[in-house]
């Protein structure tokens, strides 16, 4: 499919058939009840058992603030996560549970909060993440982490963001920022393009997005990257057409012979239970991220 059919491909929908699309939650009545609180009470284990720093703020906004996890060895690969929940909804304390394996694995781990909609516009919530990245680069020393060794990954929402942030032209956001300042992106479930999550008005209620932000907080509208840092984007075998619309959008139009992106699908497993699949050390998705992270680039 020609990318400028990808982008009109959701007026075939109807309302409701896009709600049955984006909004995930109602295919998972365990989520409030099973979900949720098993990655709380996983991330609880983390937050007590792994040498961590909690809280520390990096702007003002009430949820700015990073956790940093660390395996002892300041020098080792650094991976920046950010949380989904269609950016209205979640906190970083319920995804301390990403930590473990990776801390095991010899990987520093920083997760981020950030402030969310109707309470800020998702335009100001692609500000902050750009803030976090800069705070993390500057404060490296002081975090314990190697800010010449940065990946990003986020899942949903958060690998919106991902994408956002390999499209930041680094130097023109900080004048002391490196163009390289990411070495490799994975955005895990990403939402690429905002035009129909706009038009699902169990979503938009909250977002509040007009057309024109929509338009222009969308990656594959406005944002293309601005690094050949290699990315691998990442979809659950069993989510909707549409996640898996998005995901493949986005690596025909910006996966080039300089620029590696490449495309997993996690076997069997919808929007939530990819992220199990990937804290399982004994997994392919896990495998394939410790890849990226040890710059290996991805699998194409």
């Amino acid at each position: 499919m020609e990318i400028r059919d990808h982008l009109t491909y959701h007026n075939r929908f109807s309302p409701a058939e896009l709600d049955a699309q984006y909004n995930l939650r109602a295919g998972r009545p365990d989520y409030e009840e099973t979900v949720i609180p098993g990655w709380a009470a996983a991330s609880q284990t983390a937050r007590d058992t792994l040498n961590c720093r909690i809280d520390i703020r990096y702007g003002d906004g009430p949820n700015q603030k990073l956790d940093v996890f660390s395996c002892g060895d300041p020098a080792a690969p650094t991976l920046i996560y950010f949380h989904g929940g269609y950016w209205q909804r979640g906190d970083k304390s319920i995804y301390s549970f990403i930590a473990p394996p990776f801390v095991a694995c010899g990987i520093n781990v920083v997760v981020v909060g950030y402030d969310l909609c109707p309470s800020v516009t998702l335009t100001r919530i692609s500000g902050q993440a750009r803030e976090a990245m800069a705070h993390i680069w500057r404060d490296a020393a002081a975090l314990g982490i190697n800010r010449d060794r940065i990946t990003v990954m986020g899942h949903s929402a958060g690998g919106h963001i991902t994408q956002m942030i390999m499209a930041t032209d680094w130097p023109a956001f900080g004048a002391d920022l490196p163009a390289e300042l990411i070495k490799a992106g994975i955005p895990v479930s990403p939402l690429s393009y905002l035009e129909p999550v706009r038009l699902t008005e169990a979503l938009n209620a909250g977002l509040r997005m007009d057309a024109a932000e929509a338009e222009a907080e969308s990656p594959m509208t406005n944002h293309p990257p601005v690094t050949d840092a290699p990315q691998l984007v990442v979809v659950g075998g069993a989510e909707t057409d549409e996640f898996h619309r998005q995901a493949r959008m986005y690596v025909a139009a910006y996966g080039t012979a300089d620029r590696p992106v490449g495309h997993y699908v996690v076997p069997g497993v919808d929007h939530f239970d990819e992220l199990n699949v990937l804290v399982d050390p004994a997994s392919p998705f896990f495998a394939q991220t410790c890849d990226m992270l040890n710059g290996k680039g991805p699998n194409l």
